[in-house]
């Protein structure tokens, strides 16, 4: 990784959704799907699906801070998925579909801890935000068929339902954000 760059972990819900999202910011200069948070090493789906390893669906993002800062890339972050709601998203259900961000530094330890205050202060949300935050100790990335999903399946029932809504409020929302 270059030296201009840094390291944004979040789970919001399906990595599909959250890597999709991401992938349309500016200043974001890469997106990989996969697991973080538990204390198993290399797990893959299945297991993680089975809830036994305490890992979260995650994303890793890079970026350059020069075009994107971290407290933009965590509007992005709270905007896309519903901090609101322990262990599920939507239909998602269960402790690796969880609201967390991983943090890198203390610096984004703190700076999440002040939006998410300020989101509670601000009445915008149904109810208090429930994302965890935690320190980031290490990434396994997907299997192969997760990774670019939206982009690789955008026809599928899922992307068309679940996915494209949450691209097009990216687009609409963050339009001076946009690659």
């Amino acid at each position: 990784m270059e030296n201009n760059r840094k390291v944004a972990v979040f789970g919001g819900g399906c990595f599909w959704c959250t890597e999709a999202v991401f992938l349309e910011i500016k200043g974001v200069t890469s997106v990989a799907s996969g697991y973080s948070g538990g204390h198993v090493e290399n797990p893959n789906y299945y297991q993680v699906c089975g809830e036994t390893t305490g890992h979260a669906e995650v994303v890793r993002i890079e970026f350059d801070p020069s075009q994107i800062t971290f407290a933009e890339l965590l509007e992005v972050f709270f905007a896309t998925h519903d901090p609101t709601t322990l262990n599920y998203q939507g239909a998602d259900h269960g402790y690796r579909y969880r609201s967390v961000v991983l943090h890198t530094s203390d610096s984004q330890r703190d700076q999440a801890a002040e939006a998410i205050k300020e989101l509670d202060a601000s009445g915008a949300l149904p109810g208090p935000v429930v994302t965890q935050i935690a320190e980031f100790e290490a990434f396994y990335e997907a299997e192969p068929e997760h990774r670019q999903f939206y982009q690789n399946n955008s026809a599928s029932m899922y992307c068309q339902i679940v996915i494209s809504p949450k691209v097009a409020k990216v687009r609409q929302k963050f339009a001076k954000s946009l690659r």
